[in-house]
């Protein structure tokens, strides 16, 4: 699957639009020769055909020089003399070409650019999917019960690394540094999803997640965890509306794996 950066390297637009401007210029100067050839060979031909059929007929072999098909009509003696100055100038041209293009396109950078632009366009047509935010080992396990539920996840991560190993596994990813995840939140789709699952990062960055979340749609479902009793009321003030405190969890876990319980008061 792949990734969407928020910060993605700048550097892949520059070398994208070096690369088109150079594309631009080598096929300007093909064109260049091809037009040079035309027209030396429209000169030179000296038969009684009309002069529009010596015009297509020196294209024709003008076009064939450039895209190498090699179909050529009948040369005489100086048209062939032209013909291997215009086959050495095109050598040259596609050798100066293929010079300033190879490689420049094959670069991490570029590749990020690329990737930002097909998820670009898979994010515009998401909706109704559930958000995990951090792919820990327990974001990892919430990610992987809600896809064999048939839910379509989207990760959030702030490390690079975890971001990898989502995609590896088939998620969606967005990567964003600590710094801009409030615009990785955005590129979210929070407006379009069903809910959103904060697991366990630190306790100020879920408040801050649970925070901006309810923020951008007031009414959607957001699941986070709670250290204790007055963490989970002001996460449930921030716009949580499920609070998993996870000390309790475990607690009644255990007690219950004893079999004792409590009895009921009379």
């Amino acid at each position: 699957m792949w990734i969407y950066r928020v910060d993605e390297p700048r550097l892949g637009v520059i070398r994208v639009r070096e690369w088109r401007r150079r594309a631009l210029h080598s096929i300007s100067l093909l064109v260049l020769v091809m037009m040079a050839a035309a027209t030396g060979l429209a000169l030179l031909d000296e038969s009684n055909t009309p002069i529009t059929t010596k015009a297509f007929n020196a294209l024709w072999n003008g076009v064939n020089l450039v895209t190498t098909l090699g179909d050529f009509s009948e040369f005489d003696e100086r048209q062939k003399q032209f013909m291997l100055l215009a086959m050495f100038a095109t050598m040259l041209v596609g050798g100066f070409a293929v010079a300033r293009l190879t490689g420049i396109l094959s670069g991490d950078d570029v590749m990020s650019y690329r990737e930002n632009r097909v998820m670009e366009r898979k994010l515009e047509n998401l909706t109704h999917h559930v958000v995990v935010a951090g792919y820990r080992p327990v974001g990892e396990l919430v990610a992987a019960h809600l896809r064999a539920a048939g839910e379509t996840v989207l990760v959030l991560v702030a490390d690079a690394s975890l971001a990898d190993k989502a995609a590896e596994q088939g998620y969606l990813v967005v990567l964003g540094e600590p710094g801009v995840f409030d615009d990785v939140l955005k590129r979210a789709r929070l407006e379009h999803a069903r809910a959103l699952v904060v697991t366990p990062a630190d306790a100020d960055s879920n408040l801050a997640i649970t925070l901006l979340a309810h923020t951008i749609n007031p009414k959607l479902r957001i699941a986070v965890p709670g250290e204790n009793r007055m963490r989970k009321v002001l996460l449930e003030s921030a716009g949580a509306s499920d609070v998993v405190i996870a000390n309790e969890l475990v607690a009644n876990a255990l007690v219950g794996q004893l079999g004792i319980h409590r009895e009921a008061s009379t």
